[in-house]
């Protein structure tokens, strides 16, 4: 049972430690002689570790998860809490509160609850490896563009020109958030505007042809993995969410019983509607017995706890023999828009309503997310219903034509 502030506060010592556990590792050491402070038990890399959170009553029992929570965050990003605590003791002694290390980190602790663990993880990941180990230590007030553009082109010489184009804009950034808390005067990121060549826009790969499109469904149905996988992929061509949309679908946010699940994106903070057609209703239904006791439809194969691997679906995928070439997790939306532009004649406006797009009004104005929600249902069902003419009346022939 998880821990109150009642039994923390009465806890004592009785001559001998003690351990008096709440949930996820967070735990209260009794001294001997009475002494109560919070620790939280973790595994990284395989070893299992130790991190001290503070003392009580100073600290809290709420103060304590909240903590908990954090370090829990740096944990599915990869990042262990104690090494993290080090870089930052590391860095304050660098020149103290005004090195870019410190300013960096700080901005990031302070923005990350804002942003989805996939997107924190790579930037905090990011700094580390590209930034903090040449400009880390010195005074951000002291950075000049020469310096930050050094940073950038020495990404951009390793080939990863958008990695640096976003390296570059997460340091403008920190440095108007060092101008903010007055500990710098300028952004010299603006000055290195045009510096490094535009990065050319990535388009993730798709199968639009519809005898191809059968033979991917006959595929996925064939498909022989676990059935979290698979009912995800099934799901996918129905829905055509966003693949982390996907795999972080939560039951709490579906129903069933109406077809719809509606859910908040993350990283934009607007409501979403996605009409659950009777095709995906019956998939659902198939893996609600499997997973419905769980918070995610699509659990991770380690702990329940997580939602499935951010890879799954495109290692699935290969599996199936589909190259990254011809068809990723991502390229589920563009096959949904294409086709139903060009085959099926549906309005614009409405399947872009549907991919999460914005929409606009003739004066500019952002129509609500609940607009065409009766449209979009019929959109939806009429999908679901040619997706499956696609899968059983193309003759494998024709579909094997159309991968090639």
């Amino acid at each position: 049972m998880p821990l109150t502030d009642v039994v923390v506060k009465k806890a004592k010592g009785n001559g001998k430690p003690q351990k008096l556990f709440d949930s996820k590792g967070l735990f209260l050491y009794v001294s001997p002689i009475g002494g109560k402070h919070w620790r939280l038990k973790y595994r990284f890399a395989g070893k299992e570790k130790l991190l001290s959170l503070g003392s009580y009553p100073e600290l809290s029992l709420k103060e304590a998860r909240e903590k908990c929570e954090q370090a829990r965050k740096l944990l599915t990003n990869d990042v262990d809490p104690t090494e993290n605590r080090k870089a930052l003791k590391t860095a304050a002694s660098n020149r103290a509160e005004n090195s870019f290390e410190v300013v960096a980190r700080e901005w990031f602790q302070k923005f990350e609850p804002t942003w989805v663990p996939s997107y924190s993880g790579k930037l905090i990941r990011r700094l580390a490896r590209d930034v903090f180990p040449w400009i880390g230590s010195r005074p951000i007030s002291e950075i000049e563009a020469p310096e930050l553009l050094k940073v950038v082109k020495r990404i951009e010489e390793r080939g990863l020109l958008e990695t640096a184009h976003r390296t570059l804009v997460n340091c403008g950034q920190i440095f108007r958030y060092a101008i903010q808390t007055g500990r710098a005067t300028r952004d010299c990121s603006k000055d290195l505007r045009g510096a490094i060549p535009p990065a050319k826009e990535k388009h993730y790969a798709a199968i639009t042809e519809p005898p191809a499109v059968g033979g991917l469904l006959r595929a996925i149905d064939g498909y022989k993995g676990n059935i979290v996988v698979h009912s995800a992929l099934r799901l996918a061509p129905l829905v055509f969410v966003r693949p982390g949309e996907l795999r972080h679908a939560e039951w709490k946010d579906i129903d069933l019983e109406k077809g719809e699940w509606r859910f908040i994106v993350s990283k934009a903070k607007i409501p979403y509607i996605v009409p659950l057609s009777r095709q995906a209703v019956e998939i659902l239904k198939e893996i609600q017995p499997f997973s419905g006791n769980g918070k995610y439809v699509f659990p991770g194969a380690r702990t329940p706890s997580r939602p499935m691997s951010n890879n799954a679906i495109l290692a699935a995928l290969r599996s199936l023999g589909y190259t990254g070439e011809e068809m990723t997790g991502h390229g589920f939306r563009a096959m949904a828009r294409t086709i139903m532009d060009e085959v099926l004649n549906i309005r614009p406006d409405i399947v872009e309503h549907q991919l999460g797009h914005a929409v606009r009004d003739p004066l500019g104005r952002a129509y609500n997310r609940t607009t065409f929600l009766e449209e979009r249902r019929k959109m939806m069902q009429s999908w679901s219903d040619y997706l499956d003419l696609l899968r059983g009346k193309i003759n494998n022939n024709c579909s094997e034509q159309g991968r090639k």
